[in-house]
């Protein structure tokens, strides 16, 4: 058991959901991480196949809500995913939500325009958000505390995996096959997923006094907020001004329904977001680090591969290859990791991770110009040891603080400031680049018009440099984050996290 962590208290039902016999787990340890596959996959695979997308069905200055819609979709939906599993167990919620997922795939391959594919994505975002949020809540089902490393550690991987070859795949399907199969080939991957899920996973009866009473209202409204000020965040400074009719209409309608839905689940009887996410400090502060990790993550993510090719000149694969190598590094760390926290507990070890990844993104701006690829590519390494340090600590930490009936709603909790933290990442740095190229090229021009010139082959070197430190600014600001999160974890957080005992444990 956790050597590190005090507070210990005994869990009713620890092991809930757990399969009999090591077969059965494993059954359903390759359907989770089919199913994570499914969602890691659809984030990368597509990117690659825009130009031929926008080539067959046209709609090129609405493409980006091919990748818009489906992130509101799946972030608005993953705190009603993780109160219905806490309520109708696990199972019922992953299968929905993977059918939907398949649904969506298959409409998206017989898309006959623009307007209708990014519609069928919000439907596949609908499946999304129930696939990622449940199967890191059945990750920590299936294992007792000593053993989580292991599940969390296969699903980082996936993750990684699914960060190189989703672009590389995405590529090879639309030059030699078509781009529809870029959503056909999660047809026999779900359906295998599904299968084992249906036959393997067992989850124990649960006796109930009463029937569930699920909060539609309370659903409704947090999914409408969501999507309302999500929308916001991630048009605002593309399609119009932050200042503008639109943006400001937006985030006062956001701010109005965050109004409806503290009202509405107050009076909830079983809400959607219930009060004690955010009056635990545990959680609270696993919450808001989390979602200061969602903030910097923006950086390397978005603006490095834009570095690599504007500023070391590198061709696009090249590029791509300098943002992978923390895909390497960061599930190594995160497997590693129990090693640690079994020693000086889970706050102080995502402490030593984030103060390290906060060191690491200073380092940046001191790169030389224009340098060579591999000094960028030692520091993304490193930054992807040290990020695993943080992250998955925190992930066990906060899922073993509470007990079956309350670990969906948890979750689903983290994983969504996670992803509302990398939607204001984009929205704010996007700003901070475009007003420092602003201002080293006399008030004119942004990130993407800069790196057009120089793609068609613009010999400015002025404009190399005016990338170079916006893209700098952009790494200061993740520092900022980095730092925040550290601060959060010392201040907000426990020195211990109160860990319920698990029977196997």
């Amino acid at each position: 058991m956790d050597q590190g962590e005090t507070g210990i208290r005994a869990a009713a039902t620890g092991s809930a959901g757990r399969p009999q016999g090591t077969r059965g787990r494993r059954a359903v340890v390759a359907a989770l991480m089919l199913a994570m596959a499914l969602a890691a996959l659809d984030s990368t695979i597509v990117s690659t196949a825009v130009p031929q997308i926008v080539g067959d069905l046209g709609g090129f200055s609405v493409f980006s809500w091919l990748f818009s819609g489906y992130l509101l979709a799946v972030t608005v939906t993953l705190p009603v995913y993780g109160k219905l599993s806490d309520t109708f167990g696990r199972k019922p919620v992953l299968i929905a939500g993977a059918v939907l997922f398949l649904v969506g795939s298959l409409l998206c391959a017989t898309a006959w325009n623009m307007a209708a594919l990014i519609a069928f994505r919000i439907v596949q975002g609908l499946g999304g958000g129930a696939l990622q949020g449940t199967v890191q809540t059945l990750a920590a089902d299936l294992y007792p505390l000593k053993e989580r490393p292991k599940i969390q550690a296969k699903l980082s991987t996936v993750w990684a995996t699914s960060a190189i070859a989703g672009p590389a795949l995405g590529g090879v399907l639309a030059a030699y096959a078509d781009w529809r199969w870029i959503f056909l080939i999660n047809l026999p991957i779900g359906a295998l997923a599904l299968w084992l899920i249906v036959r393997h996973l067992h989850e124990p009866a649960r006796e109930t006094t009463r029937r569930p009473r699920i909060d539609w209202a309370g659903a409704l409204a947090v999914f409408a907020c969501g999507g309302v000020l999500l929308t916001a965040l991630v048009q605002g400074g593309v399609a119009w001004d932050w200042l503008s009719a639109p943006s400001i209409a937006l985030f006062g309608t956001g701010l109005g329904l965050v109004a409806v839905v503290v009202l509405v689940e107050r009076r909830a009887a079983e809400p959607i977001i219930p009060g004690w996410v955010w009056r635990r400090r545990t959680i609270a502060a696993v919450n808001l680090a989390l979602g200061a990790l969602g903030l910097l993550m923006v950086a390397p993510t978005v603006f490095l591969p834009t570095y690599a090719q504007a500023v070391l000149g590198l061709a696009p694969i090249a590029a791509g290859f300098v943002l992978s190598v923390w895909t390497l590094s960061w599930p190594v760390s995160a497997a590693l990791s129990q090693h640690v926290y079994r020693r000086i507990g889970f706050r102080n070890t995502a402490m030593l991770g984030i103060g390290a990844a906060t060191l690491l993104l200073l380092a940046f701006p001191f790169l030389p110009y224009p340098g060579e690829p591999w000094q960028p590519a030692l520091l993304m390494l490193l930054l992807g040891g040290a990020l695993g340090l943080f992250q998955l600590p925190l992930i066990i930490g906060v899922q073993s603080s509470v007990g079956w009936a309350e670990r969906g709603t948890t979750t689903a909790s983290v994983l969504f400031c996670r992803q509302t933290g990398q939607t204001m990442g984009a929205a704010l740095f996007g700003a901070v680049a475009n007003s420092v190229l602003a201002a080293r090229l006399g008030g004119a021009g942004d990130l993407d018009s800069v790196t057009r010139a120089l793609d068609s082959g613009a010999p400015a070197e002025h404009l190399r440099h005016a990338v170079a430190d916006a893209v700098h600014a952009v790494y200061l600001g993740a520092a900022c984050a980095a730092a925040l999160s550290f601060l959060i974890l010392l201040f907000v957080a426990p020195r211990r996290f109160p860990v319920l005992k698990d029977p196997t444990d």
